[in-house]
C-alpha cells in the first residue's frame, strides 16, 4: 500500500494581494511535498483562502467593492502566485465555499456542542482585527497594542457570543505537546507553547454577531443571529478541503495532516485552539507543526507604511522562478527571521546559480557535444541519511549547502583535470563520470529548483547537446 503524506500551508487572509512572506511559505511547503513525491508517496498539498475574517470585510468596504468580488480577486492572486513559483497545490479550499466548507464547519461546531463545550455569554473585551482575536490587557504591549500589529488601536467590543471551553483541555494539551503527539518544529517554539500553557487557559469566543460580521461568514447552526468566529472555521479548512462532512472516503484517506506549515505569529491558534477543537470533536490530531519566522526587508520590518513590501510577482519576473526559490530556501533560515536584500539576491544569483551551477552544466555539455558523447538514463536516485533527517526537520538551507558543496567539488575536479587540454579519448571516461555526478545533483535538486533540475536531467541524458545558460548573467 502506497504511503500517504498530507501537508498544508497556513490559510492566508485575502484582505490584500500576496507579499514575499507568502512566497516563502508556499515554497517551503512545496519543497516538502515534492520531496515526499520523490519518495513515491501519494502526496497532497493543501492551501486556501481565509475569507470570513472581519479584516476582509473592512478592506472590501474601504475599496467600495462587494465582499465576494473583493475576495475572489485576491484569492485568485494567491493561486497565480503559487503557479508563478512552480508550487503544486493539489487543493485550494476557500472559506466562502458554501457547498462544502460551510457544511463542514457547522459539523465541527455541532460535534463540539454535543460534547457540551459550547455555551453563550455576554462579553466585553479588546479585539485585534489584524489577529482576529480578543486579548486581555496583560497580553498587550506597554501602549496597550497587540505585539503582532503595533500602532493599531484595538476595538473595544461588547456583545453576546458563543464561547468554547478551552480551559477544559489545558491538561490534555500539556500532555499531548510534552509527549510530541503534536510535534513542534523547532523545539524553541514548543517551549513558547508550554510557557503559554503555564498560565490558566481562558475560554474563547467562537462567534460574532451578524451586525459585527456584516452578515458575512459561516452561520452558527440553529442561531441565525451569529456567525462562526474566524479561527474556528479557518483552521477547519484543513479538514473541509479533504472531505470532512461531505466526503468521508476522501477524509479518511488524507486526515490527519502530517504537517501544518505556519508562521510564528499564529502558533497559539494551531498548537492550542485548533487541537482543542479537534479533541472536543473527537477527531484525529495533526502530527506536526513546522513554524517558520518572518521576512525583513533590507533589515527592516516589512510594512505598507515604510513602503518596503516586496511584490513576489515582480521578483520572479526579474530573476526567474528558481532563482527566487533558491534565495528563499538557501538564504532564509527555516526557523528564524530572515532578511531579503536585493544586493544579496544578485550576489547569490551570479555566484551560486550562474557561475557555479550554470557554468558547470554549460562547460560539460559543450565538451560532450564536441566529442559526440551519449549518456545513459541511469541516475543515482537517493538521499543520504543525513539529508533525510534534514528534510524531516525542514532544514532546507543545510541540504542546499550540501548540494552546493557537491557542485563545488565537481567544478574543482574539472579544473584539476582540465579536460579541454586532453584529447577526446583521454577525457571520455572522465566526462561520463562527471555526467553521472551531475545527474545525481539534478535529482537531489528537484524539490528545490524543479524547472532547473528538469532541464539538467534532460540535458544530461542521451546524445548531449550544448545547453543554453541556465541562469543568464544579470
Amino acid at each position: 500500500m502506497t504511503k500517504k503524506f498530507y501537508i498544508t500551508t497556513a490559510i492566508p487572509y485575502v484582505n490584500a494581494p500576496p507579499h514575499i512572506g507568502h512566497a516563502l511559505e508556499f515554497v517551503q511547503a512545496d519543497t516538502v511535498a515534492r520531496y515526499h513525491r520523490l519518495l513515491g508517496e501519494e502526496t497532497c498539498l493543501l492551501s486556501g483562502a481565509d475569507e470570513n475574517a472581519l479584516k476582509n470585510v473592512q478592506a472590501a468596504e474601504k475599496e467600495k467593492t462587494p465582499i465576494q468580488e473583493f475576495i475572489d480577486k485576491n484569492a485568485k492572486k494567491f493561486q497565480e502566485l503559487a503557479k508563478k513559483l512552480s508550487v503544486k497545490i493539489d487543493i485550494f479550499q476557500r472559506g466562502s465555499d458554501k457547498k462544502n466548507h460551510f457544511f463542514s464547519s457547522q459539523k465541527l461546531w455541532r460535534l463540539c456542542e454535543a460534547k457540551g463545550d459550547i455555551y453563550q455569554k455576554k462579553y466585553k473585551g479588546l479585539y485585534c482585527v489584524g489577529c482576529e482575536t480578543f486579548y486581555t490587557p496583560d497580553e498587550l504591549n506597554e501602549k496597550g497594542e497587540c505585539f503582532e500589529h503595533p500602532g493599531k488601536k484595538l476595538e473595544e467590543v461588547s456583545e453576546k457570543n458563543y464561547f468554547f471551553k478551552l480551559s477544559k483541555y489545558q491538561k490534555q494539551l500539556i500532555n499531548i505537546i510534552s509527549k510530541d503527539e503534536l510535534k513542534i518544529y523547532p523545539d524553541f517554539r514548543k517551549k513558547e507553547v508550554f510557557n503559554f500553557l503555564k498560565q490558566p487557559l481562558l475560554d474563547i469566543s467562537i462567534s460574532r454577531t451578524n451586525e459585527r460580521a456584516r452578515n458575512w461568514g459561516v452561520p452558527v447552526p440553529d442561531d441565525d443571529t451569529q456567525r462562526i468566529y474566524v479561527w474556528f472555521d479557518a483552521d477547519n479548512i484543513y479538514q473541509s478541503g479533504v472531505g470532512f462532512g461531505w466526503n468521508e472516503k476522501l477524509y479518511r484517506k488524507w486526515w490527519p495532516a502530517d504537517v501544518h506549515v505556519i508562521g510564528k505569529g499564529i502558533i497559539r491558534f494551531h498548537a492550542i485552539y485548533w487541537i482543542a477543537f479537534l479533541l472536543s470533536a473527537g477527531l484525529s490530531l495533526p502530527k506536526s507543526l513546522f513554524v517558520h519566522g518572518y521576512l525583513t526587508i533590507e533589515g527592516q520590518k516589512m510594512s505598507k507604511t515604510l513602503g518596503n513590501v516586496i511584490d513576489p510577482f515582480a521578483l520572479v519576473n526579474k530573476y526567474g522562478t528558481d532563482a527566487v526559490r533558491y534565495y528563499l530556501l538557501r538564504e532564509i533560515p527555516p526557523f528564524d527571521d530572515g532578511d531579503y536584500s536585493e544586493s544579496r539576491m544578485k550576489e547569490l544569483y551570479n555566484s551560486d546559480l550562474a557561475n557555479e551551477l550554470g557554468n558547470l552544466v554549460s562547460r560539460l555539455t559543450t565538451l560532450a557535444e564536441k566529442d559526440e558523447i551519449t549518456v545513459n538514463n541511469e541516475t543515482v536516485k537517493q538521499f543520504n541519511n543525513l539529508t533525510i533527517q534534514q528534510f524531516n526537520s525542514f532544514q532546507f538551507n543545510l541540504i542546499l549547502e550540501d548540494i552546493w558543496n557537491q557542485i563545488k567539488r565537481l567544478n574543482k575536479e574539472i579544473d584539476d583535470f582540465a579536460p579541454w587540454k586532453k584529447s577526446s579519448e583521454e577525457r571520455k571516461d572522465f566526462l561520463l563520470q562527471c555526467f553521472k555526478t551531475l545527474k545525481s545533483i539534478a535529482w537531489q535538486l528537484q524539490p528545490f529548483l524543479p524547472e532547473t533540475a528538469e532541464k539538467i536531467i534532460k540535458a544530461t541524458t542521451g546524445k548531449i547537446k550544448k545547453t543554453p545558460p541556465l541562469f543568464p548573467k544579470l
